[in-house]
């Protein structure tokens, strides 16, 4: 029997088979005998085959071909991943500049992964009913940033509801994967966009100006009207980056890769070696100094515990 994981809550997988029966399975022992250096071998968005058993449950016997995943390295365990979902069509990454402030670190570390796997990413850029003039001035400073590499941006309310039509146009007949730090409002933005869904929300911690988990495991939802879904996941702090090369890194910045083609070396780091057009452009101006920031720091990513900091 063939279905699609649409949740996952560690040990068990809720199925929903080809039939519209929803099923919950667990994994067969195998799976993790096959070389998967994963803390969730499967993941929300896969397509798997199942044997059911006469409790009514069912294992899962196969995991089909995936189009793409988003990975990043496993919060406590530094050689294993963790896999936020499977055959995606996009992603929303949901950030904010303050309450609390998303560092621009974490954002391209999201998006060079996103990247590696092929995944189209929008940022949507919540809260702005909270903001001040400095705010509002750093954030049309970071959209004008990122549409301009080629990243769409969408500056919304999920409180007030502005802007929130223009992302609901954009989930259309999409698996769109839904992520973001704890705390910026992912889960009150998914029930803006679906009412019914009525999603659990959190509240921010007035000590350190950081949210606090609310979702604590992934699930699939089906988008009204149409053949979507959204896919929403728990809040992440950091964004450990998981096998990539040191020269693959320059690859996943688009404007570092554009860049690259003019240095002297092929091999370039864009790091110290002479005839770089990469560390031209960053001091004239052509590539941000956040972004080459951010690709250096994970180039560090060779350092084992450099992940476990807060990105």
């Amino acid at each position: 029997m063939r279905g699609l994981v649409i949740k996952n809550t560690g040990s068990w997988y809720t199925v929903r088979t080809d039939e519209s029966q929803l099923i919950e399975c667990k994994i067969k022992g195998n799976f993790r005998l096959k070389g998967i250096r994963s803390t969730n071998p499967v993941a929300v968005g896969d397509w798997v085959h199942i044997i059911l058993n006469q409790e009514g449950t069912a294992f899962i016997s196969e995991i089909e071909d995936r189009k793409n995943y988003i990975i990043r390295k496993a919060s406590n365990l530094s050689k294993q991943s963790h896999i936020l979902a499977a055959n995606l069509d996009q992603c929303l990454l949901v950030v904010t500049v303050n309450y609390p402030e998303t560092s621009t670190t974490f954002i391209d570390r999201f998006l060079a992964s996103a990247e590696a796997y092929r995944i189209p990413v929008k940022l949507v850029f919540n809260k702005i009913d909270c903001y001040n003039e400095e705010d509002l001035h750093y954030l049309d400073a970071l959209i004008n940033l990122y549409t301009t590499i080629g990243y769409p941006c969408f500056k919304v309310s999920a409180l007030t509801g502005v802007g929130i039509e223009e992302v609901r146009n954009s989930l259309q007949g999409q698996i769109t994967l839904f992520s973001g730090n704890s705390g910026v409002g992912k889960s009150t933005l998914i029930n803006t966009l679906m009412p019914q869904l009525n999603v659990k929300t959190g509240e921010i911690s007035n000590v350190h100006n950081k949210g606090m988990h609310t979702t604590t495991f992934s699930e699939m939802f089906p988008t009204p009207n149409d053949d979507g879904y959204i896919i929403d996941t728990p809040g992440i702090k950091g964004f450990g980056t998981f096998d990539m090369e040191e020269e693959e890194v320059g690859h996943y910045f688009k404007e570092i890769f554009h860049h690259s083609a003019n240095c002297k070396y092929g091999n370039c780091t864009h790091t110290h070696e002479p005839g770089c057009a990469v560390r031209q452009a960053v001091e004239e101006h052509l590539i941000s100094e956040s972004r080459y920031t951010s690709y250096l720091s994970m180039l560090e990513d060779k350092d084992e515990d450099k992940y476990r900091q807060g990105y």
